[in-house]
């Protein structure tokens, strides 16, 4: 069984000739001579090394389609109809909506969340920076928080850079800005870091003229210095980014930034990162350093990695006492990432998952410190975070979501855009033509905000929407599973429906849990 999609894919914009391809290499099982090479193979033959990436690049979010022999699809969640915990047993008490959903994280400085999920890291590409207003805002108004990815001020040609170092940044700023606008005691702006960022001294322009508390660390590769991030209006916008060491692509509707390409001033779709090498002194000098120049909070983002590398994350993150450890598995999405590497690179979510309780364990039974830990990598709905809070308790307490979170500002930002252009897709129009009618949210933000409701873009009141959708389907499962607040969510509300899931996570087999107790009840 091939558990993969080779040589074509709707990411690349690829498809086979045929229905029946070669199922481990994936090209047509009839290569004919005189096809226009549609397969991935084929338009490699003229795109290149383009193919390497989603396509339309910067324009999408793309999520891996490669089917692992486990998931958290091999889960199910537990029910009872006995008892309830965390609240009085009392039909009258004992509802869906008393159901708390929030929580904090953190070592000494604590971050309280509405909702256990946050953004994950929203960096340079050209969709993060096109939906930012209402991600940030939507995040804000819902208590989450919200992560600026890596890059942002290299890849800000408005950015002032003196000996180096950045002194002005307004993308960054306003990034910053359009969150803390609208935060009201819940979530918070996190900045995350890479190479080229500490080079940049973004860290220490954050902190000290923006007022970012956050800061992330983020293991294994720099900046990616990708083309086509930054519209170029002029030649001067595009030789500073050349300056500066990156590789950029030509605003189409520029005629000047054209010919500048067409002359070979720049290279087109050219590609590459540098990367971070992790070591245990540089990594707690990183730790503490971002501390001295005033972070509250730090937290460490580290991807699907070998287990010696989740290892060393989980260990360094507890020797520097960090308050967040974020763990990205593989199955997840991308904005920048090759289309194959995204699919065949990395161990997959759930495995990570199982591992990472593993050694968390490991420590806590030794008396080491443990740090909050947040589990990202292909989630989207409620069911999936009891699912990856509940596997991974105690230690895992939040579930980091990318593209899921992305797809609620996008579709609001579009729907006010089709309202002024009175185009709105029958699917929509259905409910209304406008906000109040099409939004199910609207009316509850237009209480509460008043006249700063105008304020609201729609791709903010998308996001409340869904997070609102995600709160309440989280608190009828844990009423289900009768626990009513996130702290009671434990390994025994889950069962595995195959004995390789339960091999592999040490949940029981669906048909051998609670034999004991079911056992005992029968023979009283």
């Amino acid at each position: 069984m091939n558990y993969g999609t080779p040589n074509a894919s709707a990411a690349t914009g690829t498809r086979n000739r045929v229905s029946d391809p070669a199922p481990y290499s994936g090209i047509c099982s009839v290569c004919l001579d005189g096809c226009p090479g549609i397969c991935e193979i084929g338009k490699s033959s003229y795109r290149g090394r383009e193919v390497l990436y989603p396509q339309p690049f910067g324009k999408v979010t793309a999520g891996a389609v490669k089917e692992y022999p486990v998931d958290y699809s091999h889960l199910n969640i537990q029910g009872t109809c006995v008892g309830a915990v965390g609240i009085d047993a009392d039909s009258d008490k004992a509802l869906f909506t008393n159901v708390s959903t929030e929580v904090e994280l953190g070592n000494k400085h604590k971050v309280k969340l509405k909702v256990p999920i946050f953004t994950g890291a929203l960096g340079s590409t050209n969709i993060a920076r096109d939906n930012w207003e209402g991600m940030a805002i939507g995040a804000a108004i819902s208590g989450l928080m919200v992560v600026i990815g890596e890059n942002v001020v290299g890849m800000d040609h408005k950015a002032e850079i003196v000996n180096g170092k950045v002194i002005k940044s307004p993308e960054l700023e306003r990034r910053v800005k359009t969150f803390n606008d609208w935060k009201e005691g819940y979530g918070a702006i996190v900045l995350q870091q890479n190479v080229e960022d500490a080079r940049l001294g973004s860290p220490e322009y954050a902190v000290d003229k923006l007022g970012v508390e956050c800061l992330e660390l983020k293991w294994g590769q720099g900046a990616k210095n990708i083309g086509g991030e930054v519209k170029l209006k002029t030649l001067d916008s595009a030789l500073e980014l050349k300056k500066r060491g990156y590789i950029v692509l030509p605003d189409p509707e520029d005629p000047v930034v054209q010919k500048a390409f067409k002359e070979g001033a720049f290279k087109e779709f050219e590609r590459h990162s540098r990367l971070g090498m992790v070591e245990y002194e540089g990594f707690m000098k990183s730790a503490e350093y971002l501390r001295k120049i005033g972070a509250k909070f730090v937290s460490l983002k580290t991807g699907a990695y070998r287990i010696t590398d989740l290892a060393r994350a989980i260990k360094f993150s507890s020797d520097a006492e960090l308050d967040l450890l974020t763990i990205d598995g593989a199955g997840g999405g991308t904005g920048m990432s090759p289309w194959r590497m995204m699919n065949e690179w990395g161990i997959p979510t759930i495995y990570l998952e199982a591992l990472t309780y593993k050694f968390a364990s490991e420590l806590r039974a030794k008396g080491k410190y443990v740090p909050d830990i947040a589990i990202a990598g292909g989630f989207s709905l409620e069911d999936h975070i009891f699912k990856a809070i509940a596997l991974g308790a105690p230690f895992v307490k939040a579930v980091c979501m990318g593209r899921a979170t992305m797809i609620p500002a996008m579709v609001g930002k579009n729907i006010q855009r089709w309202m002024s252009e009175e185009k709105l897709p029958p699917e929509i129009k259905k409910y209304g033509d406008s906000a109040e009618t099409i939004f199910v949210n609207a009316e509850t933000l237009k209480a509460k905000y008043g006249k700063s409701y105008k304020k609201l873009p729609l791709g903010a009141i998308g996001m409340y929407t869904f997070c609102d959708r995600i709160q309440v389907g989280l608190q009828q499962l844990m009423a289900g599973a009768r626990k009513f607040a996130i702290k009671y969510l434990d390994r025994s509300d889950l069962v595995s429906l195959t004995h390789e899931a339960s091999e592999i996570t040490g949940i029981p087999y669906v048909m051998e849990s609670d034999m004991d107790e079911a056992e005992r009840i029968l023979a009283s």
